[in-house]
């Protein structure tokens, strides 16, 4: 008995110090691809850095030495650049109409392809595989491809270069996407649930706001952070079918870059707070976003 017993406590011995050493093995492991994640994740954000205190640096500091200059002469920071950009209609413009046209275009799309991502999930009409093989292959059709005959369209039916066929390209063009992701994402729900919902009496509409929405919340919240930067990003749309006297912020930087040796103290914010939106937008649905993705991936 007192062999077995010193057997079984070394045995136990060497399993605690395995245990240990796993241990402290994974510990190393995790804080090692922390400190790599954060130090890529400071890589990615240098320019942002840089284009951050660029906008606050006068037109002189800028052409004489690089933006980091400014962490030994902090007193090159000043509020100017920002002051002027603000007086500047037309960058103050850009910025409500770039609102105007990314807010209703990633609604309309949100809304119409969480409707039909539903209905080709769980609704019965005739045709329906057929329409959805029709709306899979819109997704492979390139944008410059129908940018002539739509713009010709939107000529004859009067909204070329206006906000609302804008917004009807950037809708027209995100549903094939939206109602892809989400017709797979809805397919994924519970059938049970499902009958458990309409033998309680729901109907259509009231299972798809009180179920459905509820369980493709990070889904829709991915779609609407994709859409959001897609639209707000674009330039090459807004530049052909948009106002060219009250043009996005985008289309409103790139000509401002024609100007470029005499309003860089107007580029520099107005890139900034263009970037900066988006971003915002980003973290502020950024839990919504990683439960919709890691939720694809599990599925």
């Amino acid at each position: 008995m007192t062999a077995q017993t010193e057997t079984t406590a070394r045995t136990e011995i060497v399993k605690a110090r395995q245990s240990v050493g796993g241990r402290i093995a994974s510990l190393l492991g995790s804080t090692a691809l922390r400190v790599f994640l954060l130090l890529v994740g400071l890589f990615w954000l240098v320019p942002t850095i840089g284009l951050l205190i660029g906008s606050f640096r006068t037109p002189a500091d800028m052409s004489e030495s690089g933006w980091w200059k400014a962490f030994s002469a902090p007193s090159q920071l000043t509020f100017d650049n920002y002051t002027t950009l603000l007086k500047d209609e037309t960058i103050t413009d850009s910025i409500l109409s770039s609102i105007m046209i990314t807010v209703p275009a990633t609604l309309l799309v949100v809304i119409i392809g969480s409707l039909a991502g539903y209905a080709f999930a769980w609704m019965e009409f005739p045709g329906r595989d057929w329409w959805f093989i029709g709306v899979v292959a819109l997704l492979v059709v390139p944008v410059q491809v129908a940018l002539v005959p739509i713009a010709d369209l939107f000529g004859k039916i009067g909204i070329f270069e206006t906000t609302i066929g804008v917004i009807t390209f950037h809708v027209a063009f995100g549903l094939p996407f939206a109602i892809f992701l989400l017709r797979n994402f809805f397919a994924e729900i519970p059938r049970e649930l499902l009958e458990a919902a309409r033998l309680d009496g729901a109907g259509e509409l009231r299972l798809f706001v009180r179920v459905v929405m509820p369980l493709g919340a990070p889904a829709i919240a991915s779609l609407g952070i994709f859409q959001f930067l897609w639209v707000w990003n674009d330039m090459l749309i807004a530049l052909i079918f948009a106002d060219s006297k009250n043009p996005p912020i985008t289309v409103a930087l790139q000509q401002q870059v024609r100007f470029f040796g005499d309003n860089v103290q107007i580029l520099a914010p107005g890139a900034f707070i263009s970037m900066v939106i988006p971003l915002a937008v980003f973290f502020a649905f950024q839990r919504q976003f990683v439960s919709g993705v890691m939720a694809g991936a599990v599925k």
